[in-house]
């Protein structure tokens, strides 16, 4: 017997790599794609349009999501170390800076510190940084035009390891990997709310744009949490006939990377 693993990806979300799009500079027209290869400890900067690396940029050890300025003008991406969640290894403690629009080049490194393993980062509404800072247990804010921490709001539980904000910039939440919880932040008194107990374990996190649900998956079970944002509970599980984990929704879908499993028989000799 063997099994033969295939991978139908609904949005293409690749373990070694983050991608976003973002504005391009003066002469693209389209929008550059910015991939952080957490293996090769480098960020490419690509034009999608003419399908050409623009640049290729070292970046620490390991860099395993990266985000952009809501100008277009730089990328940050956390250095996290050279482990997994919740395994041993380094522990990273700074935030690469990318210049997207002039030389294309490491413009600066924010140092977090102290060891945190930062993970998953986004620009809210007020323009700051959040940044998971796993070995707080919290969620760092950050300066990005003085490049300082400002706060770090608590997340009580551990391996607080992605983050989606809404979009009034308001709250946020997070995928507490090992805790198998979602953390609802006050982003505005910068403070925890609530946990949300969801499974055994956690991983990926996602809103939906009018910011009413929150979508986490099981990773022991083929289903996905409906988290209603008014009573910070879980309304309904959507159940799959494989593993999925839901990486983008919008008002009306919400899109799931599956793993689906075949089961063959190896011939008889």
């Amino acid at each position: 017997m063997f099994v033969r693993l295939s991978f139908v990806f609904v949005f293409m979300m690749v373990l070694t790599s983050a991608l976003l799009r973002v504005a391009k500079p003066a002469p693209l027209a389209g929008g550059l794609l910015v991939v952080a290869n957490q293996k090769e400890h480098t960020v490419l900067v690509v034009d999608p349009d003419n399908r050409r690396e623009l640049a290729k940029i070292s970046v620490g050890v390991n860099g395993h999501e990266v985000t952009v300025s809501n100008d277009g003008r730089f990328a940050y991406v956390p250095i996290y170390g050279n482990s997994g969640v919740g395994r041993p290894g380094t522990d990273g403690s700074t935030i690469d800076v990318i210049d997207l629009q002039e030389e294309r080049k490491l413009a600066a490194t924010i140092d977090l510190g102290k060891p945190l393993r930062p993970h998953r980062a986004e620009f809210g509404a007020d323009g700051l940084l959040y940044v998971t800072a796993e070995l707080a247990n919290a969620v760092d804010v950050i300066d990005p035009s003085t490049r300082k921490v400002l706060a770090e709001i608590p997340t009580g539980e551990p391996q607080s390891h992605m983050l989606v904000l809404s979009p009034d910039g308001q709250r946020g939440y997070t995928a507490n990997v090992s805790a198998g919880s979602v953390s609802v932040l006050d982003l505005t008194k910068r403070k925890l709310i609530r946990t949300i107990p969801v499974a055994k374990s956690v991983q990926r996190i996602s809103i939906s744009p009018d910011s009413r649900r929150i979508f986490t998956h099981d990773q022991d079970a083929p289903r996905i949490a409906v988290i209603e944002a008014t009573t910070n509970k879980i309304s309904n599980w959507i159940a799959f006939a494989r593993r999925g984990v839901c990486v983008r929704a919008n008002s009306r879908w919400a899109l799931v990377a599956c793993a689906q499993y075949e089961r063959q028989s190896s011939p008889r000799r």
